[in-house]
């Protein structure tokens, strides 16, 4: 049995879902499958709003789920709200996932839903997730990982389903970008949001923009450290006018959990 056969075969035992949906790859495939393998009056997908995703994310999450034909609900998250959260422990996404599944959990239970599915995928166990924690706590189902689904499959998939996020790349929460200690302010998410956005306009791709005291940590693929060289006068000059005193790209390149490579 393919991998989608058995995505398919895992779906149907589930019967009526609520999709965790930010509108990313995996969340947009795992969508996508949901309502063609159990109708789409059977799945709902629900996006959270809080000040740790940008404006955008949720602006293309709304088109995209309108798209595929899926009722879609919009839930307001307030991770600021938790001292746990905002102390930036290394264990941080635990308490913004507890958060989210609480209310998801609530809105299955509200619409008689049977269980609640989030997009985590085979190649997330080999970075450290303490989301998961959480979602084991809430019964939540990952049809993806089940399937041992990765990154490389999803986009392939994707692109066959002509889905716009075949290529989307990967994104995570923007309080993934302040290092592990220091508090999590809706200022400096709001800065973080605004220099990664400005770089993506520029167009580049994949970005995150890490927060250091007063630096800004660039990091983009090495193929595109030309390309920012080139454009570091307007580069600078607008992180600068964000409120960042230091602006410096990283020669590591962009990777995953760069953060947990030091502490604050």
């Amino acid at each position: 049995m393919n991998k989608i056969e058995k995505l398919k075969r895992i779906l149907k035992k589930l019967e009526r879902v609520v999709v965790a949906y930010s509108g990313g790859l995996d969340s947009t495939f795992l969508l996508k499958v949901a309502a063609d393998t159990l109708g789409r009056g059977n799945v709902l997908a629900v996006t959270a709003k809080s000040k740790t995703y940008p404006v955008s994310e949720h602006a293309e999450a709304k088109r995209i789920a309108k798209n595929i034909g899926v009722r879609h609900l919009t839930i307001k998250t307030s991770e600021l709200r938790s001292k746990k959260f905002i102390s930036n422990p290394v264990n941080r996404c635990y308490y913004c996932k507890i958060e989210l599944f609480k209310k998801m959990n609530n809105i299955r239970k509200k619409g008689g839903f049977k269980f609640v599915l989030d997009g985590t995928n085979y190649d997330d166990l080999k970075d450290i997730r303490y989301g998961r924690i959480a979602a084991r706590e809430f019964a939540v189902k990952s049809p993806l990982l089940e399937a041992r689904m990765t990154k490389a499959d999803i986009r392939k998939m994707s692109k066959r389903l002509n889905l716009a996020t075949w290529d989307k790349p990967s994104f995570a929460c923007l309080a993934s970008r302040i290092p592990f200690g220091r508090q999590i302010t809706a200022i400096d998410l709001k800065k973080i949001g605004e220099a990664e956005d400005y770089l993506m306009r520029l167009g580049f791709k994949q970005v995150r923009v890490r927060l250091h005291k007063d630096i800004a940590r660039i990091e983009v693929f090495k193929s595109d450290f030309a390309r920012a060289l080139k454009l570091r006068d307007l580069i600078l000059q607008k992180l600068k006018k964000i409120g960042f005193v230091y602006v410096v790209l990283d020669l590591g390149g962009y990777r995953t959990g760069s953060m947990h490579e030091a502490r604050y």
